[in-house]
């Protein structure tokens, strides 16, 4: 369910609490919440709860007196591309991302066009199954990946690897005054041993230290997934205050009850470990004829 305020567009998540958050969190911010608040307890009547993250930039201290919790996300401290080369990162990261070169990845910024979109579309319907779960951008229309992908473009940038004239992997960063965040990062499945997505976060680091950019942020921080190849090229956790702000009676029976919270919070490690391993697993055999062409790309 969405909802429009202050021309930007919130998500109701269906469920008890109906907690609302931005559509676009990390991408935009809620500038005078006190404000905006206001006039969301007038116009909603979708949600029970809205909460929203406090832009970290420059400073993380809580300075809203609202009900928060610390929240974890994966951020890259950039001074200098040498000083991310030489100090910041792996040996063997710096390996994989030579390996690329070498093997003709060729980097460039390109534009939103509909070449892009065909190329991002190629990616996309690679496999249904990334990271052992269904792919949310898996057989979209190009109408949609263009509409998609449109969002922010006075300050966003997008890089592409290509590989003998084909796209095969391509990130988005959005820039925001001292901060710039990876809205998209993604390389085809088939031509992994390339190492396509290592370069083209080089890539995207060399940019943002080009212009003056402090802080790269790629999503939440996880010990899974994505979790190894975040350590890797030095991204590190950084907890940002997030908000939660009961917007009726029901929101403040949750928040006492803590029921905001994902019920994964309250599992044990080794149930959810248990979880996402069969989850993988049944997904691999449910989509085993497209995960094995990819593989024989």
């Amino acid at each position: 369910m969405t909802f429009q305020l202050d021309n930007k567009e919130l998500l109701v998540k269906d469920t008890f609490p109906r907690i609302m958050k931005l559509g676009a969190e990390y991408f935009e911010w809620v500038d005078d919440p006190n404000k905006f608040i206001v006039e969301l307890k007038k116009k909603n009547r979708s949600a029970d709860l809205f909460t929203f993250v406090q832009k970290f930039v420059p400073d993380r201290t809580p300075k809203y007196d609202f009900y928060y919790e610390w929240e974890r996300i994966a951020v890259l401290p950039i001074s200098t591309y040498e000083n991310w080369w030489n100090q910041q990162i792996r040996h063997e990261t710096r390996v994989k991302i030579r390996k690329a070169l070498k093997r003709g990845i060729d980097l460039r910024l390109v534009e939103l066009d509909d070449d892009l979109v065909r190329g991002i579309k190629n990616i996309y319907d690679e496999s249904p199954i990334r990271q052992g779960k269904r792919f949310w951008h898996y057989q979209k229309s190009l109408e949609v990946l263009k509409r998609e992908h449109s969002t922010f473009l006075d300050r966003s940038q997008f890089i592409g690897a290509f590989y003998n004239g084909e796209l095969i992997g391509f990130v988005k960063i959005v820039h925001d005054e001292g901060l710039s965040a990876f809205m998209h990062v993604i390389s085809m499945i088939g031509h992994r041993d390339k190492a396509p997505t290592n370069a083209l976060v080089a890539k995207a680091v060399a940019i943002c230290a080009e212009q003056g950019i402090p802080y790269l942020q790629y999503g939440a921080w996880s010990q899974r997934g994505l979790g190894d190849f975040k350590i890797n090229h030095a991204f590190e956790p950084v907890e940002v205050p997030r908000y939660f702000i009961p917007l009726n009676l029901r929101g403040k029976l949750a928040l006492t009850l803590k029921l905001h919270r994902k019920m994964s919070e309250n599992l044990p490690q080794k149930w959810i470990d248990f979880a996402v391993k069969y989850r993988n697993k049944w997904n691999t055999r449910k989509f085993a004829s497209s995960t094995e062409s990819v593989r024989k790309i």
